[in-house]
């Protein structure tokens, strides 16, 4: 039987979790560093922050869908993703006009980042929007201690690697889902099937005739086209795969 489960599922997610922490890093950046004096029409501060906000919301949406479209989740997924590599171009920019560079991946500070260890998501009850969001408030304040720098060159590498992180888990996530659709199929798929199945059960409660090709039980089908068109047969449950069929 298909059924629709909750959607507050990719609350657990490490690519939703890391992609707010790295929306309140974006905004705590932007606070401190982009202003009106590097940016008074405030287009660069919307576009950071913008991108980083259709971070975790394009997971969340697309995660929200799962249940019933895999084409919608993988597309928004793939948003989040590219959202994020908008956002690690803007900060690589950020630092080019100051004349620096991103640390190289074997640096120390680069590993220290790369290698923050995330406490594992709450279990979550019916007073999860609470729980979660008093997990995310910790989280970023242990990962704000690498940020806590009146230095802006620091603060942008940092996030980099950050974006780095959840562009690879992103990605982790999207070939896993394709191999669930692979293995699984679709909703439409599924929902073909569990018709499928209860015409199954029907037909075997109404003793129907076995199809004389398969053995599968039939139900009685209407021809809707041509000559006969209104007549009924008995026809094979498991048509297409069987194109069995017997006269009324």
């Amino acid at each position: 039987m298909i059924q629709i489960h909750s959607v507050n599922g990719y609350m657990r997610l490490l690519t939703w979790r890391l992609g707010n922490i790295l929306q309140l890093a974006t905004q705590s950046f932007c606070r401190r560093f982009v202003d009106y004096k590097v940016d008074p029409c405030g287009r660069l501060r919307d576009q950071m922050e913008m991108a980083a906000r259709t971070v975790p919301a394009n997971i969340a949406e697309g995660s929200s869908r799962h249940q019933t479209s895999y084409e919608t989740e993988l597309r928004l997924l793939d948003v989040a993703r590219a959202s994020v590599s908008e956002l690690e171009g803007d900060f690589l920019n950020w630092l080019m006009r100051h004349g620096a560079s991103m640390w190289h991946t074997d640096d120390q500070r680069y590993t220290q980042v790369r290698n923050h260890q995330f406490n594992d998501a709450p279990t979550l009850t019916q007073n999860y929007l609470a729980e979660i969001s008093e997990y995310l408030l910790a989280e970023y304040a242990r990962f704000a201690t690498l940020l806590r720098t009146d230095d802006s060159i620091h603060s942008a590498c940092v996030i980099v690697v950050l974006c780095e992180r959840v562009k690879q888990l992103l990605t982790a996530q999207i070939n896993k889902r394709l191999g669930d659709f692979k293995n699984e199929g679709g909703f439409t798929e599924k929902m073909t099937q569990a018709r499928l199945s209860t015409v199954k059960e029907k037909a075997e409660k109404d003793n129907a005739p076995q199809c004389p090709k398969c053995g599968a039980p039939m139900r009685l089908r209407t021809i809707k086209k041509g000559a006969r068109q209104g007549e009924t047969f008995w026809g094979c449950t498991d048509y297409p795969k069987c194109d069995g069929t017997k006269k009324k």
